[in-house]
């Protein structure tokens, strides 16, 4: 599945944020709980625009970080719905900008807004050519039996089960080892 190069990388970003939970993280615990621990994660995914680096800040990327969660199971028509609203809570307007590295690709909100408002705001948007897409299916929660991480499956084939290589490994061991116990 291909989309705008943009809309991966937000997508992907989105995957990483939403893997920082403790339900899904690889250390099993919270991967956000200090403000250098969300800016490490921001650059890692080269996201720009306007930062405080306050505790405030972090908690409402958290806060944005579940509320983002909670929309990536649901189905399309109350996808809809959560990313309708997301919008107009913002006041969104898209429109078409060019910064940094990026060539022209669409903001909803200035890249001074509050950072949380545009992670969600930039999701959303994100998810809106997936909605048009028909591609909700691709979004999905981890096939590992001990992990809630997500991932969004942009492979051309939609056979992507697992939100690492370290989950795929893990299970696949697993299996071989029950098909070793079974011989």
């Amino acid at each position: 599945m291909h989309f705008a190069p943009d809309v991966e990388e937000t997508l992907n970003f989105a995957a990483a944020l939403l893997n920082t939970r403790p339900d899904a993280s690889r250390s099993g615990t919270d991967e956000l709980v200090s403000v250098d621990e969300l800016h490490r994660l921001l650059d890692a995914n080269r996201y720009g625009g306007t930062r405080d680096r306050s505790e405030s800040e972090r908690r409402t990327v958290v806060e944005t970080r579940d509320q983002l969660r909670a929309l990536w199971t649901l189905e399309r028509d109350d996808l809809v719905r959560g990313i309708n609203d997301i919008l107009r809570e913002a006041d969104a307007l898209p429109q078409l900008v060019r910064h940094d590295e990026f060539d022209w690709h669409i903001h909803a909100t200035p890249l001074d807004a509050p950072l949380a408002e545009r992670i969600r705001v930039e999701v959303a948007l994100a998810l809106v050519d997936i909605i048009r897409a028909s591609a909700t299916d691709r979004l999905r929660v981890c096939e590992a039996h001990d992990c809630d991480g997500v991932l969004v499956d942009l492979s051309r084939n939609g056979s992507k089960r697992f939100c690492t290589v370290r989950c795929g490994n893990r299970m696949n061991m697993i299996a071989y080892r029950e098909r070793q116990g079974s011989i």
